[in-house]
């Protein structure tokens, strides 16, 4: 089997469509999103027409999805006020449907996030230093009571493209973010997400009788007509990640 796996759209049109185009020639058995999906300074609505065109697509409510339906537009942080100001009720009653978690396959556990907390990242670690690799008891701690019951598990959040294989040979994929590859937080101490290049980015995941593979993709598109769409929303900071894949 085999599972095209994207993430972390944030409303950029454009390298959704060189993502889809991609997939498309990859003949996958089923498409999975991971979330977070018009939430960005490109073209929300354009991103929310093109997903909401391919219901086949199986689409996991990510954070900023939670937000949207969750709280006022004041109480919404800069993204998400892009979204809401185009955002009808059919979209709001179309991301409701968005499951927390789904199993695409047998043995395949889809989050956006880790289990139970959508804002957490899986993969990494972040200390007062600054971003790390999580280490694979930090991984399965943040798995919880899913640790060891799945072969596969998916998550996003984070916009990096990596793969990790649990001791118990579980393997965890992060297909890497669509549409916004860096950016910056505070939370819970100041730190930097770069995927390093503007890449469009997702994976494909195969299942072989010696278990789950991943195969990463980097997409290129017009990342400059994405970043002038930014500049144009007054976001120049995520304009200057869509051109370098750095903040």
């Amino acid at each position: 089997m085999r599972i095209a796996v994207f993430s972390d759209v944030h409303g950029n049109r454009l390298a959704l469509e060189a993502v889809l185009e991609s997939i498309a020639r990859e003949q996958p058995d089923a498409i999975v999103n991971l979330g977070d999906v018009a939430s960005g300074p490109v073209d929300p609505r354009g991103t929310l027409d093109l997903l909401r065109a391919r219901p086949e697509i199986l689409t996991i409510r990510g954070n900023h999805e939670r937000n949207l339906l969750e709280r006022s537009p004041k109480q919404l942080g800069k993204v998400d006020r892009l979204a809401h100001a185009v955002m009808t009720a059919c979209d709001r009653d179309w991301m409701a449907a968005f499951p927390g978690r789904a199993e695409p396959a047998a043995g395949v556990l889809a989050v956006h996030g880790a289990p139970g907390d959508d804002r957490r990242y899986l993969l990494e670690t972040v200390e007062p230093s600054g971003l790390r690799e999580g280490t694979d008891e930090e991984i399965t701690t943040r798995l919880g009571d899913d640790a060891g019951r799945y072969a596969l598990y998916l998550c996003g959040h984070t916009h990096l493209q990596r793969e990790w294989t649990l001791a118990d040979g579980g393997l965890v994929v992060n297909p890497g973010s669509v549409g916004w590859p860096a950016f910056s937080d505070d939370d819970p101490f100041p730190h930097r997400v770069e995927a390093g290049s503007p890449h469009a980015r997702y994976t494909t995941v195969i299942s072989t009788p010696a278990g789950w593979s991943a195969a990463p993709h980097q997409v290129e598109y017009d990342h400059e007509a994405a970043a002038v769409l930014a500049e144009a929303a007054s976001r120049p900071d995520i304009a200057r990640a869509l051109r370098t894949g750095r903040v």
